[in-house]
C-alpha cells in the first residue's frame, strides 16, 4: 500500500506543492496552503477486461425536451431556462448576508406547497433556527424536510433511510465533510469530494440539487475551480449592502442561456420578486438632471432599461479622482480618453464619479454611449433632452457602432414612455412615439450641448 504524505494545497485554486511556501504560484494569492493528506498512489496503467462495459446510443435516445420542474417564483424558473431539470446540480454563489440561504428556503417551500419532497440540509444552522427564518418569511410547508448535518455520510443514510427527495438543498457545500479524507471541512479536496458524492447521487436518483456556496474576496466561488465544472449551471447573487434589489445572475446553465438575469427586492418579508425592473430601477428618478442619462441596455434575453449618473467637478488634488460602481474602470479611462482626443473635451482637471443606479453592474458595451452623454452633460452642467434613453458601443477612432439586440431595446423604452432615443445608425424603424436620433461618430453627440463646439 502507498505511503500517504503531506502536501500543501492552495484554498483558492487547488493547486498542490510538496512544500509550504507563503505566495501560490498558479492564482498569486497570499497564505492559502494548507497540509493535507496526499492521495493513496493509483496502480500504474489500467488492463482491458477488468471494468464494466459501457454501452453507447445514439443522439435519438435523448427525449426532444428535458423534463422540467418549475419552481414557481418567475425570475428564478427564467434563470434556470424554465424549471429544474431533474439530476441536474446547481450551484449558487454569492457574499454573506446576500440572502443566498433565503432565497433557496423560499424555493424549496414553494415546491413544497405544491407536493414536492423537498429536503433542506443545513451545515450552518439548527433546525430551530431554520424554522424560525421560515416562520419569520411566512413560510410554513408540512411537506419540507428540514435538518442540520455535516457528515456526508450521514446526510447519504439519511436519505436512504427516509425516502429520496424530489428536491435536495445543501446550504452549505463548504461546511460539508467526508470522513474518509483527512482535512477540514471547507478544504479543497473535501469540497472537491462532497460534491462529487452528492453529484453522484443527484444523477443516479433524479434529485434536482441545490447548493449554496460561499464567495472569496474577489467575488469568486470558493474552493477549487473545478467544482463550477462539475456542476450543470451556476448562478450568482449579487448586490450592494446599501440597496434592496438582488441580481440572481446565470454564468454556466446546460439547460438554458447564460447571462440571464432574475431581479428581486429583500423586504422584510424576504425576498420579493421584481416583474419589471426597468420601471423599479427608474422609479426614483428626480426630474430632468445634468449628468444623468438612461441606458437601454439586454440582461440575456431581458431588456433592461437603468439609469447612469455622472459626476465631474473640479479638482484640488494632483492626480484627479476617478471612482466608479456599478461599471469597468477601465472602460471609462477608454470613453474618457476618446472624448479628449476626438471631441476636443478636457478631463484632466477635474474629479469624475461614475454610478450605476440601484446596485445593478453592467458588462456589455453598449454602455459606451450612455456613459459618455453622461460626462458630457456634466462637465457642461446639461441636462438631456427629456424623456431620452442611449445605447452604442463607442470605438478608438470616434465611432458609433451597433449593437446587439436594438429593437428589443427601442421596444422597451417605448414601453416606458420615452420619447427620444440617441442610438447608432442602423438601428432599424423606431417603435411608435419613440424619435430616433442615429449616430455614427461620437462628436455629433455634442450638438444635444450648446457651447460645446458640436455641428
Amino acid at each position: 500500500m502507498a505511503r500517504s504524505e503531506e502536501r500543501f494545497v492552495c484554498q483558492n485554486c487547488g493547486s498542490a506543492y510538496s512544500r509550504w511556501q507563503g505566495r501560490c504560484d498558479d492564482c498569486g494569492e497570499w497564505n492559502s496552503l494548507v497540509a493535507e493528506a496526499a492521495p493513496a498512489a493509483l496502480p500504474k496503467g489500467l488492463k482491458a477486461g477488468r471494468g464494466r462495459a459501457i454501452e453507447f446510443s445514439g443522439l435519438d435516445a435523448a427525449p426532444a425536451e428535458e423534463p422540467r420542474l418549475a419552481v414557481g417564483m418567475p425570475e428564478l424558473d427564467r434563470v434556470l431556462g424554465g424549471g429544474l431539470v431533474p439530476g441536474s446540480a446547481i450551484l449558487i454563489g454569492g457574499d454573506p448576508g446576500i440572502g443566498k440561504s433565503t432565497l433557496v428556503l423560499q424555493a424549496a417551500a414553494k415546491l413544497g406547497s405544491r407536493g414536492i419532497d423537498c429536503a433542506y440540509i443545513s451545515g450552518e444552522e439548527a433546525v430551530a433556527q431554520i424554522a424560525l427564518r421560515a416562520r419569520r418569511l411566512g413560510l410554513s410547508q408540512p411537506k419540507l424536510r428540514l435538518a442540520a448535518a455535516n457528515s456526508l455520510r450521514d446526510i447519504l443514510a439519511g436519505l436512504e433511510k427516509s425516502g429520496r427527495p424530489d428536491v435536495l438543498v445543501i446550504d452549505s457545500i463548504q461546511t460539508m465533510y467526508v470522513d474518509n479524507i483527512d482535512s477540514a471541512p471547507g478544504t479543497v479536496s473535501q469540497v472537491r469530494a462532497s460534491v462529487q458524492e452528492l453529484i453522484r447521487l443527484a444523477k443516479s436518483r433524479d434529485v434536482a440539487l441545490f447548493l449554496v456556496g460561499h464567495v472569496t474576496k474577489d467575488g469568486q466561488i470558493a474552493g477549487p475551480r473545478v467544482v463550477e465544472h462539475m456542476v450543470d449551471t451556476v448562478l450568482y447573487f449579487e448586490g450592494e449592502r446599501g440597496h434592496q434589489f438582488r441580481i440572481l445572475r446565470s454564468v454556466k446553465n446546460r439547460f438554458g442561456a447564460t447571462d440571464e438575469i432574475g431581479v428581486f427586492a429583500m423586504t422584510d418579508g424576504g425576498l420579493a420578486e421584481v416583474a419589471n425592473p426597468s420601471a423599479l430601477f427608474l422609479g426614483n428618478r428626480g426630474g430632468n438632471v445634468p449628468g444623468a442619462a438612461v441606458f437601454a441596455g439586454m440582461e440575456g434575453s431581458r431588456p433592461l432599461l437603468v439609469e447612469i449618473q455622472a459626476l465631474v467637478a473640479p479638482s484640488s488634488l494632483g492626480t484627479p479622482r476617478r471612482a466608479v460602481v456599478g461599471w469597468d474602470g477601465g472602460r471609462l479611462a477608454m470613453v474618457m480618453a476618446v472624448l479628449e482626443a476626438r471631441c476636443g473635451l478636457a478631463f484632466g482637471g477635474n474629479d469624475v464619479y461614475l454610478n450605476v443606479a440601484g446596485g445593478l453592474r453592467i458588462n456589455e458595451p453598449a454602455a459606451d454611449l450612455a456613459v459618455a452623454a453622461a460626462l458630457v452633460s456634466s462637465l457642461t452642467d446639461q441636462p438631456l433632452p427629456e424623456e431620452t434613453v442611449v445605447f452604442g458601443e463607442i470605438s478608438l477612432a470616434g465611432e458609433v457602432r451597433p449593437v446587439a439586440r436594438m429593437e428589443a431595446r427601442l421596444r422597451e423604452a417605448a414601453k416606458l414612455g420615452f420619447r427620444h432615443a440617441i442610438v447608432p445608425q442602423g438601428a432599424g424603424r423606431a417603435p411608435d412615439g419613440l424619435r430616433l436620433s442615429a449616430f455614427d461618430r461620437l462628436a455629433a453627440l455634442l450638438a444635444l450641448f450648446p457651447g460645446t463646439g458640436g455641428n
